[in-house]
C-alpha cells in the first residue's frame, strides 16, 4: 500500500464513510459500482446482493475491492422480492451467507429487511436468530431496515411482520432509509431518535412523499438529508452512509455520473468532511 493510500484510509477512519450502494447503479451490475466509487472518490461500497453472480462471490468482490482500491464496508441482504431463490429459497440461510460473505470482506454492517408477511416460520423467530447470527459472526451488525406500507388502488397493506416500522419492536441496531421514510410519509428525524445509539447505517436517498419508493438523488425531494446528516455527530453515530439512489432512468454513463457525484458531494457537505481526493 502507498503512501497516498494509507492517508486516504486514514481519513476514511477519522470520519463518517460514504458508500457508494451498488443498487444505485443498476441497470449495470455489480462490478460497475467499484468502478464508479473510485472515479469519483467514494469511500466504499455497499454491496446489494442479487442475481447478479459476482455480488454474491467473496473471491470476485475481493477481486474488484482490491484492483480498484475500494472497499466493502457493508452487505445488504438478499431480501428483496426478487432475490428470494438467491443461495436458498431459506431466508436464514441467505442471511447467514451474507454475514459469512460481509466477515470473509471485512464489512462489519449487513443490512436486512423485516419478514414478509408469508415468512411466518422466519417472522416467528427473527429476532432471536438475528442474535444467534450475530453470535456467530462477533463484531457484525445485523442492521434491520425500516421500510413502508404499499399503496394500490386506493388501498394500503403492509407486506411486512409485525410492522414496516423495526423500532415498534426493537432490535439491537438499524439502517435508516431516507426514501422509505417519505414513501411511509414518516419523520426521518423522530425515526433516527427511535433508533437512538442502535442507528448503525444509513441508506442517503431522497422522496417527495407521494407513497411510493422514489431513492432521489438527496436534495431532490423533501426529506430533511441535510439536516440529518448533520446531526449525526452529536448523535455518536459511528456507521457508514450508503448513497442508494435509483438512476434507472439516466439516459447515458455520464448522467448516471453527474447523479452519484452530486449524492456524494450532498453527503460530503453536510457530513462536513473533506473529500480523500481533496486531502
Amino acid at each position: 500500500m502507498s503512501g497516498r493510500d494509507r492517508a486516504t484510509l486514514a481519513g476514511v477512519t477519522s470520519r463518517v464513510p460514504v458508500l457508494l450502494s451498488s443498487s444505485s447503479v443498476f441497470p449495470e451490475r455489480t462490478a460497475a459500482a467499484f468502478q464508479l466509487a473510485a472515479a469519483l472518490g467514494y469511500d466504499g461500497v455497499e454491496v446489494m446482493v442479487w442475481t447478479d453472480a459476482v455480488s454474491q462471490d467473496a473471491g470476485a468482490l475481493r477481486g474488484l475491492s482490491q484492483h480498484y482500491g475500494v472497499p466493502v464496508l457493508s452487505v445488504h441482504a438478499p431480501c428483496l422480492l426478487v432475490t428470494q431463490r438467491v443461495w436458498s429459497p431459506d431466508p436464514w440461510e441467505r442471511l447467514r451467507r451474507s454475514a459469512e460473505l460481509a466477515e470473509t470482506l471485512e464489512a462489519p454492517t449487513v443490512v436486512v429487511h423485516p419478514p414478509f408477511t408469508w415468512q411466518r416460520d422466519y417472522a416467528r423467530n427473527f429476532g432471536d436468530g438475528l442474535a444467534t447470527i450475530a453470535g456467530q459472526f462477533p463484531g457484525l451488525r445485523l442492521a434491520v431496515e425500516n421500510m413502508y406500507p404499499v399503496r394500490m388502488a386506493g388501498r394500503q397493506f403492509v407486506p411486512y411482520v409485525p410492522t414496516w416500522d423495526p423500532t415498534e419492536t426493537g432490535y439491537p441496531a438499524y439502517t435508516l432509509d431516507l426514501s422509505h421514510c417519505a414513501a411511509s410519509h414518516s419523520d426521518s428525524m423522530e425515526m433516527a431518535d427511535r433508533m437512538g445509539d442502535a442507528l448503525a447505517h444509513v441508506h442517503l436517498g431522497d422522496g417527495t412523499g407521494e407513497g411510493r419508493d422514489e431513492h432521489l438523488v438527496p436534495g431532490r425531494g423533501t426529506q430533511p438529508c441535510a439536516e440529518l446528516l448533520r446531526s449525526l455527530a452529536g448523535r455518536g453515530f459511528t456507521g457508514s452512509v450508503a448513497v442508494e439512489v435509483s438512476t434507472r432512468g439516466a439516459r447515458s454513463r455520464a448522467v448516471r455520473e453527474d447523479d452519484l457525484r452530486a449524492a456524494l458531494e450532498f453527503a460530503r457537505q453536510h457530513l462536513n468532511t473533506p473529500s480523500p481526493v481533496d486531502a
